[in-house]
């Protein structure tokens, strides 16, 4: 991205100017200058299109891990309000609704559980389904996968994937209200009914990682964390469900727009009135989506568990926080001095409350939020916390953002050569596709070291603690 483009309003933060005749509203890219200059121009192009929508409250945003996406940059934070015309798009919410990262910390301590890696990287392999179109062990029927979509990590629960305590750790107590599952097309049902329980391919992983670094005591302490400790990440999504809603609702907002005159400045920006009947369908798919991956991510936690007690029959695994990063949601926001009820896009972004959030747990209340920035396949990842400085909706990075395309990756790296480079550096990867590997190379991404620095010095939020990889399974 060419710097000399924008205005920059202090060290991390810079806008569009406006040229003459503009019908958008203002344009805020959160970033250094290197990390800017390494985006790719569509991002700018991208965001400034999504300031020109109806109804957006506030300025169209990007995140310091932003980078090309399909509609929506990724990492582009976008406010609508209802009441005044505002809009939701397929393209502001992302393909795999609700993706996000479910975090499990444990009693075990890197020194006593190391000398197992290689046995619990095999077995995780062997009971985690990873890849693309990998299913599991449990099929559902039409009546039961309505019974997900309504319920998310709540039903999962009540079927016996994992514990009630669990649920107050996960975003929405695990399962969003307004899920409409009649609203879900027969083929997306069909896509998910052998998928609950599986990671997916591209950059999902499971990951077991080591607290090697704290930066804030307090909050590390209300999160339960320590130097030394095993932590675990996962990282998927809705799976083929939320794919083919993505798919089959583009067609239908924008034949919406078409009908009502909104006038897309790219027409991956299909979109409806959040009050119209097409937007008010979509909204009904998109939280049975968000409940049918909160679901996954449930049953995902508890198939971790029972394989680590296979290893480790001392280990205890609790969840720190669920965090979605491909949403829309209602929130209440203060803007301009007054409380307003607003649709908050985040694609490639996470939500970050601040401390004494209603919304919070009450063990994380006094220290805000728990975010989780993942690094990419061998690189590391950022536990972090909501701030009271944050002036993006309460929105934050979700990870490092590639820097390459997947088709440029396969030129630089060799997959078997990859994992094997990892190995010797004391990472253990397991994987059903060496394509895939080298696809999700570090090197291919972002430096999430840089990202979190400055997800944190732009105010967005703090960093808490640095994971490194120790074992990774992924599609």
């Amino acid at each position: 991205m060419n710097l000399q483009q924008l205005q920059q309003l202090h060290t991390y933060l810079w806008t569009l100017p406006q040229a003459s005749g503009d019908k958008r509203a203002e344009v805020l890219l959160y970033g250094s200058a290197p990390l800017l200059e390494s985006m790719d121009d569509k991002v700018l192009e991208q965001i400034a299109h999504v300031a020109a929508l109806p109804g957006l409250v506030g300025a169209a945003m990007t995140m310091p891990d932003a980078h090309w996406g399909y509609g929506f940059p990724i990492g582009g934070v976008a406010s609508f309000d209802a009441e005044q015309g505002g809009i939701i798009s397929a393209g502001g919410v992302g393909f795999d609704i609700s993706c996000g990262i479910r975090c499990l910390r444990s009693n075990l301590d890197v020194r006593d559980a190391a000398p197992h890696f290689n046995q619990l990287a095999d077995r995780l392999f062997a009971t985690i389904p990873a890849g693309v179109g990998e299913e599991g062990h449990i099929n559902l029927n039409p009546k039961q996968l309505d019974q997900v979509l309504l319920g998310g990590a709540q039903w999962a629960v009540k079927q016996g994937y994992g514990d009630l305590a669990d649920l107050d750790y996960v975003e929405e107590n695990g399962c969003v209200s307004g899920a409409v599952p009649g609203n879900v097309s027969e083929l997306a049902k069909k896509r998910q009914r052998g998928e609950m329980g599986t990671l997916g391919s591209g950059n999902h992983y499971l990951e077991v990682q080591v607290v090697e670094r704290i930066y804030d005591n307090v909050a590390a302490q209300a999160f339960g964390l320590r130097e030394g400790q095993l932590v675990i990440s996962i990282h998927c999504g809705s799976r083929g469900l939320g794919h083919q809603i993505g798919t089959d609702y583009l067609v239908m907002l924008a034949k919406a727009a078409n009908r009502l005159g909104i006038h897309l400045p790219d027409r991956e920006l299909a979109c409806a009135p959040i009050k119209s009947p097409e937007g008010q369908q979509y909204l009904g798919a998109m939280n049975a989506a968000i409940n049918c991956a909160l679901a996954n991510r449930q049953i995902l936690t508890h198939l971790t568990r029972d394989t680590f007690a296979e290893i480790y029959p001392q280990a205890s695994l609790e969840t720190l926080f669920d965090i979605s990063h491909n949403t829309c949601k209602e929130e209440q926001h203060e803007v301009d001095g007054k409380t307003r009820w607003l649709h908050v896009h985040r694609k490639g972004a996470t939500r970050a409350f601040a401390p004494g959030h209603p919304r919070l747990p009450a063990r994380y209340r006094d220290v805000g939020q728990p975010v989780i920035i993942g690094g990419s396949m061998g690189t590391g990842s950022y536990i972090l916390a909501g701030t009271s400085t944050n002036q993006a909706f309460a929105s934050c990075s979700h990870g490092a953002g590639r820097a390459m395309s997947r088709n440029q990756a396969l030129k630089h790296w060799d997959g078997r050569t990859l994992i094997n480079d990892l190995e010797r550096q004391g990472i253990l990867i397991r994987t059903r596709s060496m394509r895939g590997a080298a696809e999700e190379a570090p090197g291919a991404y972002k430096d999430v070291d840089q990202v979190a620095e400055v997800t944190e010095q732009a105010g967005l939020a703090r960093r808490v603690a640095f994971l490194r990889p120790k074992v990774c399974i992924k599609g």
